[in-house]
């Protein structure tokens, strides 16, 4: 079990960014309607499809984020000031190149937009669209580097509050506009404007919390250069096939299968990343604790906590799948209507996809405290070829589903193995054997409560928002007694109801 101090911030980023992601994901889902219904379908493709190719872009700032908190762990655990200072003043170096090249970069695609957007009626001021798409993602940067200090001591919890009201203003003031002008340019202005207001005040609270930072006089030494910029090379490639792998869907839909269809595919992507952000602010907010785990534990401890987060995982990963199979598009026909609803097939490719990484998990988040991202580098880059050669071969023969199911594939055949045997022989020096005999009785497990709940819920039509509530807390509790009841005895859910006791007490 963690201190009470890791325990704590763990708790607090928890909680906080929970409440952050839910005010975001409902606010999300009212703008959605609202983006629909005066804007229309073309505009909420074009709104996916810029989104990936910036994401494509950043490579989600590359993932030197990683690499900067990963640097950031030791001195943070022996209160090394000095050479906290030297790693601010060097990162910002990083990010202010960062900026710059995807700036030209993404200025350098305008000429191949033409070839990307696929829809039928035309869209002006297309290309100003796009750079304000560019502008938010280089203003992202600008300050990150301040911030990082906050996520790697454990203490995110104090930023998310600014987010929350930022992104509850944004979104007010972006239905306004819509409602008022029924202008696109206003609304990305708006997301502009509440990027920047947030970046200065996350960057202003890090330096109320660590003045130090301030200090221009430290700069690191040599050797610690090349040892952080080793591995940023192992992380940049690392990242750079992460994004390949997700960030060419949208693009290759839009290309084979039209623009509309990005729009029509996000709107599934909305809900699944907003479910994937909540349960990802459980894991982001441990792995900093599991990165002082690593510098300050014995191997025991650090493959007990894993062991806890991989049951955490699994419990979560096999509920949530047994849900969002069987209410998914009932959620999306109350939401928007029955045009938006996706084919089964289509259904389960997405379905498969936020499966494998939600198991996943504590595999990244102890490759990522432990820097073991620098030795997988290579396997994502034979993930994301593998992915782009079945994506165009899948899109043409068999639609969407073959580009999402190319996805799924491409993890099997790599990564998925490959991570967790990584890990597990050169961290936790045990045979990774057990680990995917858990992964296979979970897999048994989800499918048996998808097809048992989809049996059971053929006759129960759904036409009203009650009817959905009932049918998740049906589905739900159904799905949660049988998850719990097979992993009751383990020691690890004994740990877990403990952890919760404890919290509840407190």
């Amino acid at each position: 079990m963690l201190p009470d101090s890791r325990k704590r911030n763990s708790i607090n980023n928890i909680i906080f960014g929970y409440i952050n992601q839910i005010f975001s994901l409902v606010l999300n889902f009212i703008g959605r309607i609202i983006f629909i219904r005066i804007l229309g379908e073309e505009y909420l493709g074009i709104n996916g499809l810029f989104s990936d190719i910036l994401t494509m872009l950043s490579m989600a700032d590359m993932g030197f984020g990683i690499a900067m908190s990963y640097s950031f762990y030791k001195p943070i655990a022996e209160n090394d000031v000095k050479q906290i200072v030297a790693l601010i003043n060097f990162y910002k170096k990083i990010y202010n190149i960062i900026a710059i090249l995807t700036t030209i970069f993404g200025v350098l695609l305008i000429p191949a937009l033409k070839y990307l957007v696929n829809i039928d009626i035309k869209i002006p001021h297309l290309t100003l669209y796009y750079l304000l798409f560019l502008a938010n993602t280089t203003l992202s940067y600008l300050f990150v580097y301040k911030t990082a200090i906050i996520n790697a001591s454990q203490k995110n919890y104090l930023i998310s509050r600014y987010q929350i009201v930022i992104n509850i203003i944004k979104t007010i003031i972006q239905i306004i506009v819509l409602i008022a002008f029924k202008n696109y340019f206003m609304y990305l202005l708006i997301i502009i404007i509440a990027t920047l207001v947030n970046n200065l005040l996350a960057s202003h609270k890090a330096e109320k919390l660590y003045p130090e930072i301030r200090k221009k006089n430290y700069e690191l030494d040599k050797d610690n250069k090349n040892v952080i910029k080793e591995n940023m090379k192992s992380v940049f490639l690392y990242k750079l096939s992460g994004v390949l792998l997700t960030g060419t869907d949208n693009i290759l839909i839009s290309v084979i299968i039209g623009t509309v269809w990005v729009g029509i595919y996000s709107n599934y992507n909305l809900l699944l990343n907003g479910i994937n952000s909540l349960i990802g602010t459980f894991f982001n907010a441990v792995t900093s604790s599991i990165g002082n785990v690593v510098v300050t534990e014995k191997s025991k401890k650090q493959y007990e906590v894993f062991r806890i987060l991989n049951v955490i995982s699994l419990s979560i990963a096999a509920i949530t799948v047994s849900i969002l199979s069987n209410l998914i598009s009932d959620f999306i026909y109350l939401w928007l209507g029955e045009k938006f609803i996706l084919s089964n097939d289509i259904k389960i490719a997405i379905l498969c996809n936020f499966y494998m990484a939600n198991i996943l998990r504590p595999i990244w988040s102890y490759r990522e405290a432990t820097g073991l991202y620098m030795k997988t580098k290579y396997i994502m880059l034979i993930a994301s070829f593998i992915n782009f050669i079945l994506s165009i071969i899948g899109g043409y023969k068999f639609g969407m589903a073959g580009i999402i199911f190319a996805s799924a594939i491409s993890r099997i055949c790599t990564y998925f193995w490959y991570e967790p045997k990584l890990l597990f022989e050169n961290f936790f020096k045990k045979d990774v054997t057990n680990y995917f005999l858990l992964i296979l009785k979970n897999v048994v497990l989800t499918i048996g409560l998808c097809v048992a709940m989809d049996i059971l819920g053929q006759n129960y039509h759904v036409d009203s928002w009650w009817k959905l509530l009932l049918k998740l807390m049906i589905v739900g509790i159904i799905s949660v007694a049988c998850v719990i009841g097979c992993y009751f005895r383990t020691k690890e859910m004994k740990i877990i109801f403990q952890i919760i006791k404890d919290i509840l007490k407190k």
